[in-house]
């Protein structure tokens, strides 16, 4: 069993920008194929990749440092990726640094929006596509295994999940400070996953005037709008009604942008310039980021979002802590078990060479007792035997380290827990 070690290497909003971490955003449906590749690319003895809105992040384990550069290089080699200098918004990971930071992460401490939950269950789906990929196993599996423990732990111990505040969340309060009294307006969901059901949760809160729900699968629309006594329609719909709303959510898992800017150009002349909010919070991005510069266009994106609740973390800072020492903790803990499995090799081979005295041993009393000799004798003779075998080496290192204060008698005094001089 050769020694191995962790290793990450990403990029997150703190990096690289939205429009960066597009191009290196995974989405589900590809993950496997993509993690299966970069274990190829990599010769990695584990690999895990970890895609969310926020980060694009590689784990892997291999015996030395330079599999970091390989994971670059594959990163860099992406089509999506080419003429960009991506190796400047990545970050590397090793040691105790990515234990921590996979606890940080899973907990919502790394996020955007501090304490949100989806990112575990995004780090669970990642788990479980490596998984499914035969690309986990062993220490990473268990530093995962470990990952969600240290998450549940934190949510359960600290203030961090009660200070979350989604997107979805922030969108809501945003748009009712644009338009005042929410019950005139008219809000439109563009897709049907977790986002866009805060959303919806967060928007109905307000009541609306109408809330219509898009998505490319009509049925999945109904059965969102249903909850929320809201109405839906298809996808190719969209340009032909979004004349029709004040606020307009989009999360979809669409690579390419949905609306453009000539699309809400035509949209602001039918509405007669009255303004339109807009809130993209996909990664690829689902609104062309060029619209932001039409007038009487409000948009936000994951970053703008980021940074206007970014400035409420000064409240939050005790429960920051409070994690942080649950974190430290079980990243020594991790550790030291990393450290345990250093020994492993070394323990095999001892018992291996311990296993081959007894067999001589065994193999020379099992002749003396076919031959008659006395069992007695020969149960002497093996003991004898054993004696000598297991105390060759140690006593030939301590005659040639000479200073009963040497390095080798203070180890062999340990090991069989024997008198120090004094």
């Amino acid at each position: 069993m050769s020694q191995t070690a962790l290793f990450a290497l990403g990029l997150n909003y703190r990096t690289a920008p939205i429009e960066i971490r597009e191009r290196v955003a995974f989405p589900a449906a590809a993950q496997r194929d993509a993690v299966d590749a970069l274990r190829r690319a990599t010769f990695a003895d584990e690999a895990t990749l970890v895609s969310t809105c926020n980060r694009t992040e590689l784990y892997l384990r291999a015996p030395h440092a330079d599999i970091l550069d390989r994971a670059a290089n594959w990163v860099a080699d992406l089509p999506s990726v080419r003429g960009l200098d991506i190796r400047s918004h990545l970050y590397r990971l090793t040691g105790a640094e990515v234990p921590r930071h996979a606890f940080r992460m899973a907990s919502g401490l790394d996020s955007m929006i501090l304490g949100e939950p989806q990112v575990l269950g995004q780090v669970k789906m990642a788990v479980k596509i490596a998984n499914d990929a035969n690309t986990l196993s062993g220490p990473l599996d268990r530093l995962f295994q470990e990952t969600f423990q240290v998450a549940k732990t934190v949510r359960s111990q600290t203030a961090i999940g009660t200070t979350s505040v989604s997107m979805a969340a922030a969108s809501a309060k945003l748009a009712s400070r644009l338009f005042g009294d929410m019950r005139g307006v008219r809000v439109l969901l563009i897709g049907t996953g977790e986002m866009i059901q805060l959303a919806a949760a967060h928007f109905a809160a307000f009541h609306p005037q109408q809330i219509v729900v898009a998505n490319r699968t009509l049925a999945k629309a109904e059965a969102l709008a249903e909850q929320f006594s809201a109405q839906s329609m298809t996808l190719d719909e969209v340009p032909l009604r979004i004349h029709d709303f004040d606020v307009v959510i989009t999360s979809t898992a669409s690579t390419l942008p949905i609306i453009g800017k000539g699309m809400i150009e035509r949209a602001l002349r039918q509405r007669r310039r009255k303004p339109m909010f807009l809130v993209d919070l996909a990664v690829p991005r689902d609104i062309e980021a060029e619209v932001r510069d039409i007038e009487d266009v409000y948009l936000h994106t994951l970053d703008s979002l980021g940074r206007i609740i970014e400035q409420n973390l000064s409240t939050r800072q005790a429960a920051i802590a409070e994690a942080d020492l649950i974190i430290e903790k079980h990243t020594n803990e991790f550790m030291r078990w990393m450290d345990a499995r250093k020994s492993v090799p070394l323990i095999q081979q001892l018992r291996a060479k311990a296993d081959d005295y007894r067999q001589l041993e065994l193999e020379r009393a099992q002749k003396m007792l076919a031959r008659g000799d006395d069992p007695l004798k020969v149960l002497e003779a093996l003991s004898h035997g054993l004696t000598n075998k297991f105390l060759h080496h140690p006593l030939m290192a301590l005659k040639s380290g000479g200073d009963p204060k040497a390095p080798v008698s203070s180890l062999v005094q340990d090991i069989f827990q024997l008198d120090k001089p004094n």
